[in-house]
């Protein structure tokens, strides 16, 4: 039985706004401190925009793998929204 897309972008905004938010403090520092330490370890500079693009494509090598995994699907909403978010805000892009 196919998962509502509803359900996908509810759980999603779910995530990225409560559960998220509380284990691991607001996206927006936590994609800093990612793009920080991706920046170093790169050695060139990462946004957080940018951080939030390579974990959605994370995402779609997971489902390529394996496409009916609904958690990944949700994850992929989760920072597609996250990356809108700060690719649209001069802070973080």
């Amino acid at each position: 039985m196919p998962i509502d897309r509803t359900l996908v972008l509810t759980q999603a905004a779910d995530l990225i706004n409560n559960d998220r938010d509380r284990d691991y403090g607001s996206a927006d520092a936590n994609h800093l401190r990612i793009a920080t330490i991706w920046g170093v370890i790169l050695g060139t500079p990462v946004t957080p925009a940018q951080v939030a693009l390579c974990m959605a494509g994370t995402k779609i090598a997971r489902l390529a793998h394996d496409i009916t995994k609904v958690d990944s699907w949700v994850d992929m909403a989760g920072y597609a929204a996250l990356g809108a978010e700060m690719a649209t805000d001069k802070e973080y892009a």
